[in-house]
C-alpha cells in the first residue's frame, strides 16, 4: 500500500501548473511573449511575473517569511505602485529576470510548504480582515487553483500567438487532426452556434 503524502501531493500539482505555464514561452520572441492579445492586454511574460508575485506574496508575507530583504521591486503590490503592474513586463525586465524570478519563488514557496505542517496559520493582509486568517493548505489549493487558471491563459494565448496547443511539451491531449480535421470541426462548432442561435 502507498503511504498518503498530502504535501507530495500539492507540491506536484503547483510544479506541473508552473511547468505548464513557463513553457508556453518556449521559442516565441520577445514582442510575442508580451504583446497583449486580450483586450485587458493579458500576454504571456506578464502572466509568468505575475504568478511569481502570487507565489511570492501568499508564501512569503502570509507566513512571516518575506522574499525580499528592504524595498521590494516597484511593480510590488503597493499603493503606490501602478494597477496591474505586476501583469506585463517593462522593455527592461527581461525574459531570463522574471522567469529567473519565478523559479526562486518556486524554491521560497517549497521552502515553506516543506517548513510548515499544512494545519500552520498565517494571515494575509491584503484579505478583508475577516477572512485574513489562514491554513497553508487552503494557501496552497488556492495557489494551483490560481496557477492552473492562468496555465490554461496561457494555453490560449500560445495558440493565438502560433498555433501551438498542448498542456506541457510532448502531450497535448488533443483528438489527432491534421490542419483540415481541425478547420471542419471548427465549421462545425460555429454551424452548431448558429443553430443554437436560431
Amino acid at each position: 500500500m502507498i503511504a498518503p503524502n498530502p504535501k507530495a501531493d500539492l507540491v506536484r500539482y503547483l510544479q506541473e501548473a508552473r511547468d505548464a505555464l513557463v513553457w508556453k514561452l518556449d521559442g516565441l520572441s520577445e514582442y510575442d511573449i508580451r504583446r497583449p492579445l486580450t483586450p485587458t492586454g493579458t500576454n504571456l511574460l506578464g502572466l509568468v511575473k505575475h504568478v511569481a508575485s502570487v507565489e511570492l506574496g501568499y508564501f512569503g508575507d502570509t507566513f512571516g517569511r518575506p522574499f525580499f530583504d528592504g524595498q521590494p521591486p516597484s511593480w510590488w503590490y503597493t499603493e503606490e505602485s501602478e494597477p496591474n503592474s505586476d501583469m506585463w513586463a517593462t522593455s527592461h525586465e527581461s525574459r531570463d529576470q522574471i522567469v529567473g524570478l519565478y523559479r526562486q519563488a518556486w524554491d521560497h514557496s517549497n521552502s515553506t510548504i516543506a517548513t510548515l505542517p499544512l494545519d500552520a496559520n498565517g494571515h494575509v493582509p491584503w484579505w478583508p480582515e475577516e477572512r485574513r486568517e489562514v491554513t497553508l493548505h487552503h494557501i496552497v489549493v488556492r495557489v494551483i487553483s490560481d496557477t492552473q487558471r492562468h496555465a490554461g491563459h496561457a494555453d490560449i494565448v500560445r495558440e493565438l500567438i502560433d498555433g501551438s496547443v498542448g498542456y506541457l511539451q510532448g502531450k497535448d491531449d488533443l483528438p489527432p487532426g491534421d490542419q483540415a480535421w481541425w478547420q471542419d470541426y471548427r465549421s462545425r462548432l460555429k454551424r452548431v452556434a448558429r443553430e443554437a442561435d436560431g
